[in-house]
């Protein structure tokens, strides 16, 4: 327990001890017979009087401040807030009704400056809209790479090649994909000539042989183009355009412990299962998005259902509706976790209540021959370092405290659940950073603090 009820509990407990030792000393001074006893009904007599009084002023004042603090917090960081309700405030007077006075001309402020900026927000996703509208129509797979050889863009169409070959996801190794000599070769070539060039560049594992225009770019990068008569290119497939062009600078040579949180790539993802025993019951779905620089990627998402190789009991069901008739035909655990494994390669696995889900993928570990090693965020722990332990950590309740909605035909799907601890963790994040805790050593520190609460699984 810290901050001012910590503080509040060393205080009573000052106050038991110097009354005791006072009670102590005068009662060896007077010599008075029976001075034992009378001492020992004092002690508890002091023992309850103080603890009553420090249960009042725990309850009425301490957690009181806690709560508001964490409500102000969330206001301070957080545009979609729910509204701040004075009595939160409890027995703290008028601080109560002050706080939602601020916050709400908060919130008045921001609405005025969202009003100024929406005009050029819609027109630059129009613009966008636009972009991505032309990038269909023509025949070629684009993928835009830094100077450290990782995606900073692809298309829809390109998404359709690497997906021949892996995953598709931002940030990622061009050598994920494509073999490293043919990748060298055809840079070697691009920056002796400082012009485009046509090269040749081979997927890993023979997946297949593409012909590629490489482009170096006056601001940093290259550019790849890629024909879609050479790469099989469905005409009608949905294309959006992925992209974050922070990545065509980014650096990141700092060890894992020093590394900004706003800056790591996280795979937030949740699981349903047969059950609640990782070594008896089965998955049954899995469901993850991505977060970089702390927005969801709309365009980065995985979606599979599972087939447990069993039949699922109704009471699970009940939960999260999934059918015999559902999984039949779909992939197993064999086939699924490493399709997810290679969708959440390189990135930092974020769940609520992460023992659970992880002990679901560990427990196949040697069937799958994975090794789930991957730094871990749990946002339950998350929720606990802002808003302390006796709040209610569940989902449902974080989503309320930060003003998120779960649609409830979404509520018990892998994927819904997973946007929804997504929508928090990006929410959340920029509260850590306003308590100095912007590091993922730090997350550690802090998370470790809780280990009564939940266990962390780095």
């Amino acid at each position: 327990m810290g901050g001012l009820r910590g503080r509040i509990l060393l205080l009573f407990a000052v106050m038991l001890i110097v009354t005791l030792a006072a009670a102590a000393l005068s009662l060896r001074i007077a010599g008075t017979e029976g001075s034992l006893t009378g001492f020992v009904a004092l002690a508890f007599l002091l023992l309850a009087v103080l603890t009553a009084a420090w249960f009042v002023l725990d309850q009425a004042v301490a957690q009181a401040v806690d709560r508001l603090a964490a409500a102000l917090r969330v206001h301070a960081h957080n545009d979609a807030a729910p509204p701040l309700d004075g009595g939160i405030a409890g027995h703290l007077g008028d601080l109560g009704d002050a706080a939602e006075v601020v916050t709400r001309e908060l919130d008045r402020a921001r609405r005025r400056t969202a009003d100024l900026i929406a005009s050029e927000t819609r027109a630059l996703c129009a613009e966008r809209a636009r972009l991505t509208d032309i990038l269909t129509e023509i025949p070629v797979a684009t993928i835009l790479a830094g100077d450290n050889h990782t995606i900073a863009l692809y298309d829809g169409q390109a998404a359709e090649v690497l997906a021949q070959i892996g995953t598709p996801r931002l940030n990622a190794p061009l050598s994920d994909y494509f073999t490293e000599d043919s990748l060298a070769r055809a840079r070697r070539q691009m920056h002796k000539t400082g012009l485009g060039i046509v090269a040749t560049l081979d997927g890993v594992h023979g997946a297949l042989s593409l012909t590629a225009r490489m482009k170096p770019m006056r601001q940093g990068g290259y550019l790849i183009l890629i024909d879609a008569a050479d790469a099989t290119i469905a005409p009608d497939a949905d294309r959006p355009l992925v992209y974050d062009f922070d990545l065509l600078t980014r650096r990141e040579t700092a060890a894992l412990e020093n590394r900004r949180l706003h800056d790591m790539t996280f795979c937030v993802f949740d699981l349903e299962t047969t059950g609640l025993l990782p070594h008896r019951d089965a998955v049954l779905q899995i469901g993850a998005l991505r977060v970089m620089n702390g927005r969801v990627l709309a365009g980065e998402r995985f979606d599979l259902v599972v087939d447990p190789g069993r039949p699922i009991p109704p009471a699970s069901t009940k939960v999260h509706h999934i059918t015999d008739a559902m999984v039949r035909g779909q992939p197993d655990i064999l086939e699924a976790a490493p399709r997810f494994h290679d969708f959440a390669r390189d990135t930092v696995l974020v769940a609520h209540n992460a023992p659970f889900d992880l002990a679901f993928l560990k427990a196949k570990q040697t069937e799958t021959g994975l090794d789930w090693t991957h730094p871990v965020i749990d946002t339950v722990l998350l929720s606990a370092i802002l808003f302390g332990t006796t709040e209610t950590h569940t989902l449902d309740a974080v989503c309320t405290r930060l003003g998120i909605t779960i649609p409830a035909e979404l509520r018990h799907t892998a994927l819904g659940d997973a946007h929804a601890t997504a929508e928090a963790l990006c929410r959340m994040l920029p509260m850590l950073e306003g308590r100095g805790i912007d590091t993922f050593g730090a997350y550690l520190d802090a998370a470790r603090r809780h280990g009564r609460l939940i266990q962390d699984m780095n």
